[in-house]
C-alpha cells in the first residue's frame, strides 16, 4: 500500500541517515525513502542497509532513492526514480512485479508516461522551492496541483505525492486539491523537534 505520507532523509550536518530513519519510525512514520547524495556506492550500500534494518524493526517501508542496484541488493520495499534515472521499465525487469517503483515528475503529460510505464506511485512536484534538490523544476504552487489533477482526472487513479518545500501549514491547502498525500523532507530534518513535527504532520492524516 502507497502511503499517503512520506519521509524522506537528506544529508544533514552532525546527524545520520540513520538516526533521521530511527527518529521518523519511533515516531509514527511508516514510509522512508532513503536519499543519500554524492556519496560513493559502498557508503550509500552501508547506509542503506543499517536504514533496512532500522524499517524492518518497525515494520516501516523502505525507498531507496535513485540507485535500483541497491533496492535490490538489501531487498528493499522499492525505489524511487527520477527523470535522469533510469528507465521504469527498465527498473521493473530488475526487480520484479512485487516492488514499488516511484517516479518523479511536474507536468500533466509526463505523469500519464509514468503511469504507462508502470509506476505504482508519481512525485508531482515541486510545490515550492527547496534546498533539497538541484536543478530544480518550475515550482506548481496550489493552483499547479489543482489544475494538473483536474487535467488527469478519470485517466488514471494513480496515487500522487506532492513534494518540494512542503511545512506544516501547507498540507491542509495541498490536500483539499484532491492529492493522494505528501511527502516532506526537510520540514522534519531542520526542524529542531522532529518528535513535535513529525507529530503535526501525522495528525493531518488521521
Amino acid at each position: 500500500m502507497i502511503q499517503r505520507f512520506q519521509y524522506l532523509t537528506q544529508d544533514v550536518d552532525e546527524i545520520t541517515h540513520q538516526e533521521l530513519a530511527e527518529i521518523a519510525c519511533k515516531n509514527g512514520i511508516r514510509w522512508v525513502q532513503l536519499r543519500v547524495k554524492n556519496k560513493p556506492f559502498d557508503e550509500y550500500l552501508s547506509i542503506a542497509k543499517d536504514v533496512k534494518k532500522i524499517c524492518d524493526k518497525f515494520q516501516a517501508t523502505l525507498i531507496i532513492n535513485d540507485n535500483v542496484e541497491i533496492c535490490k541488493r538489501i531487498n528493499a520495499d522499492g525505489v524511487h526514480l527520477g527523470k535522469q534515472d533510469m528507465q521504469i521499465v527498465e527498473a521493473r525487469k530488475i526487480l520484479g512485479e512485487n516492488k514499488i517503483i516511484g517516479g518523479t515528475t511536474n507536468a500533466e503529460n509526463d505523469i500519464l508516461e509514468l503511469v504507462e510505464q508502470g509506476v505504482d506511485y508519481v512525485g508531482l512536484g515541486p510545490f515550492k522551492f527547496t534546498k533539497t534538490k538541484n536543478n530544480l523544476s518550475p515550482t506548481l504552487g496550489i493552483d499547479g496541483y489543482k489544475n494538473i489533477l483536474q487535467s488527469i482526472n478519470n485517466q488514471t487513479n494513480i496515487p500522487i505525492i506532492a513534494i518540494g518545500g512542503i511545512n506544516i501549514n501547507d498540507v491542509n491547502n495541498l490536500l483539499e486539491t484532491g492529492i493522494y498525500g505528501i511527502a516532506v523532507s526537510s520540514a522534519i530534518n531542520l526542524s529542531n523537534n522532529k518528535e513535535k513535527t513529525i507529530a503535526q504532520f501525522l495528525n493531518c492524516f488521521s
